[in-house]
C-alpha cells in the first residue's frame, strides 16, 4: 500500500478531473418543487451523526411522507421507537451536523441533504406524529443547507431494485445469530422466534 495511498486534494482531482455541468447545478440551498415530492414520496432515509466520540448511521424508515416539509429549509421528523441506544440523538445534542439519503422503492436516484438538526419534545408537534395514539417521544427538526440528487449508478449497479438478484436471505446471519456471534451465551432461538411478534408489537 505505501505509495500508492491518496493523500492531498490535488491527487484527487489529478485522477478525477472536472465534475460535469450536472453534477454541480443540482446543489442547491433548499427544497425545490422536485425534491419536495422526493421527500414526500420516500418511506425511507438513513441519518448520518457525528461527534468527536464516534459517528453514526441509522434507517429511519415509515410510510412515505413521514418527513414532514415544514418549508422549504425545515423537516421534523418523528423519532419513532427503537432500542434506546439513541446514537444519532445523542450526537446531535453534540454536534447538529447531519446527512440525510432518502430512497424510494423503484426509483434509481437518491437525494441527500445536509443540515443541522435539534431534537424537540413540543407536546403539539409530538402529537401531531401519533400513531395508532402512539407519540414519538421526540422529533427531529432539521434546517437544510444543501439539497442535490445522486445519479442512479449506484442503485443499477448494486440491482437493488431488481428483485432476481436479490440473494436467497434465508442463507444469511438472523439477527440472534448476530448477537451470539458477539455473546456466546446469547439465546439466539428464542430471540429469532419471538422476533415474528415482538417487531410488529414494538413498532410504535
Amino acid at each position: 500500500m505505501t505509495g500508492h495511498v491518496v493523500t492531498t486534494e490535488a491527487e484527487l482531482d489529478a485522477l478525477y478531473g472536472t465534475p460535469v455541468e450536472a453534477s454541480l447545478i443540482k446543489e442547491v440551498p433548499g427544497l425545490t418543487a422536485p425534491y419536495r415530492a422526493f421527500v414526500e414520496a420516500a418511506p425511507f432515509f438513513a441519518l448520518a451523526t457525528v461527534a468527536a466520540e464516534g459517528l453514526d448511521c441509522s434507517p429511519r424508515g415509515d410510510p412515505a411522507g413521514f418527513v414532514r416539509v415544514l418549508d422549504d429549509r425545515t423537516l421534523a421528523i418523528p423519532d419513532r421507537r427503537g432500542n434506546n441506544r439513541i446514537d444519532s440523538l445523542r450526537n446531535i445534542i453534540r454536534d447538529p451536523r447531519v446527512a440525510l439519503m432518502f430512497l424510494i422503492p423503484g426509483k434509481g436516484e437518491a437525494l441527500r441533504i445536509n443540515g443541522r438538526a435539534c431534537i424537540s419534545t413540543d407536546p403539539a408537534l409530538c402529537e401531531s406524529f401519533a400513531v395508532d395514539g402512539h407519540l414519538p417521544r421526540t422529533v427531529i427538526l432539521v434546517a437544510i443547507d444543501t439539497v442535490y440528487f445522486q445519479c442512479a449508478r449506484a442503485l443499477i449497479r448494486s440491482g437493488l431494485w431488481t428483485p432476481e438478484t436479490w440473494p436467497v436471505t434465508e442463507t444469511l446471519p438472523t439477527a440472534g445469530q448476530m448477537l451470539k456471534a458477539a455473546r456466546q451465551d446469547f439465546d439466539a432461538a428464542s430471540y429469532d422466534s419471538e422476533a415474528v411478534t415482538r417487531l410488529p408489537r414494538t413498532l410504535y
